[in-house]
């Protein structure tokens, strides 16, 4: 292992916190690390929000660690109080097998699941859910202390307005699991975002209680906007990774919109490009920016969709905002007010029913927000009127 992955991952910017650093960074630097990084299966895909992990699972495989992708079946049906200002609502494990199986398949275009350093799945409803509960308290509970649990951010925000004994048992169930995975797989290693400090300084205190042995954990920076506001929300919702939630049109034209300030950041965490090259594509905040944005854009949809979708929202999107090369036609119309207006005088739809009608079920986009009111008026003189995922026309009236 020539380089050091934490030299990787602190010049990309990822690094936050981490324990008892420079053990850490000696043991990445001679041996394969096992590591595990909990992801909550509270939707059917990723979001943007995941991306950041699953790309430094990718650099931490290719140095040679093993990733283990924790699924937290067994912790999905209690709720995790950190960074919520409200409970979260319990879910069945039907839903939460079905989204394992999504998460799987998008995962594998970061992380390899074969050949050596293989990843490995695992879902803690396998030992939470028929945990025996003076057992649990027996072995785990103990080497808590309810005061200096009281201290830990995550709690501290909740308890104004009213913290629940289930979720306050969410650190304890969070410590079991890398007890467990330590236990079974020789993990040492806790990774996850700045938000789960306090609980995965809970899991390392547990087993170097109970196991006299040394772990380690190292939190990531957030993924936040340059003011501070979480990235992959808009408008519309969550940026998720499956294209029937965020096509890939629409993923692209999520980081073309970025701020300049954001994008050099971004690009450091997001992408596989060598820094040098994203520091000469970020060097000037002028105009140029831009071409670093369609790279970051393209770079990330290609990650995320593959090269042949990228291509085409790359094109797609050029072709809208005045690019050359024409994947899409545009129209100039005349005396259009509505949305409705300019379907039918591009021809997008035959007539003002059928246009109505593809709104109503959520097929027309203008710009990257979806058309919800048929009688939405027209947002500017230049706009891009998307109908379902093969129709983009740049509509500019006169």
């Amino acid at each position: 292992m020539a380089v050091n992955v934490m030299d990787t991952l602190r010049e990309r910017g990822f690094v936050k916190q981490t324990v008892y650093e420079e053990e850490l960074y000696e043991k990445l630097g001679k041996e394969s690390v096992p590591f595990y990084i909990g992801f909550d299966p509270t939707a059917d895909s990723l979001h943007v929000g995941h991306f950041m992990q699953l790309i430094a699972m990718h650099h931490m495989q290719k140095a040679g660690h093993r990733p283990i992708v924790l699924i937290g079946g067994g912790t999905a049906m209690v709720g995790d109080p950190s960074g919520r200002t409200d409970m979260r609502s319990m879910m069945t494990k039907e839903t939460i097998r079905h989204n394992v199986e999504c998460f799987k398949k998008q995962m594998s275009r970061f992380v390899d699941f074969e050949g050596e350093n293989a990843a490995i799945v695992v879902d803690n409803g396998d030992w939470l859910l028929n945990l025996n509960y003076i057992d649990f308290l027996r072995e785990v509970g103990t080497h808590f202390s309810v005061n200096k649990m009281l201290t830990a951010e995550c709690f501290k925000q909740r308890l104004e307005r009213g913290l629940s004994f289930l979720e306050f048992n969410y650190m304890l169930m969070q410590s079991y699991d890398f007890l467990v995975l330590y236990k079974k797989y020789g993990c040492v290693l806790e990774l996850g975002g700045d938000d789960q400090w306090s609980n995965m300084l809970g899991g390392v205190d547990l087993i170097r209680r109970k196991e006299q042995t040394p772990v380690y954990a190292m939190t990531f920076t957030l993924l936040t906007t340059s003011d501070g506001k979480k990235m992959g929300k808009t408008a519309k919702g969550a940026v998720w990774l499956d294209e029937n939630k965020t096509t890939p049109y629409e993923f692209y034209q999520y980081w073309r919109n970025i701020a300049d300030d954001d994008v050099e950041k971004c690009m450091k965490l997001l992408t596989f490009l060598p820094v040098s090259e994203i520091e000469a594509l970020c060097a000037n905040r002028d105009e140029r920016i831009n071409k670093a944005k369609e790279r970051l854009a393209y770079e990330l949809t290609k990650e995320v969709h593959g090269e042949e979708k990228a291509n085409l929202a790359q094109s797609q999107a050029q072709a809208a905002f005045g690019g050359s090369d024409a994947e899409l036609l545009t129209k100039e119309v005349s005396d259009v007010v509505t949305i409705v207006d300019a379907m039918v005088a591009t021809g997008v739809a035959k007539s003002k029913g059928e246009a109505r009608r593809l709104i109503e079920q959520g097929g027309v986009s203008v710009d990257d927000s979806k058309v919800t009111d048929a009688n939405a008026p027209i947002p500017a003189k230049e706009f891009v009127l998307h109908k379902g995922k093969k129709v983009h026309l740049k509509v500019v009236v006169k």
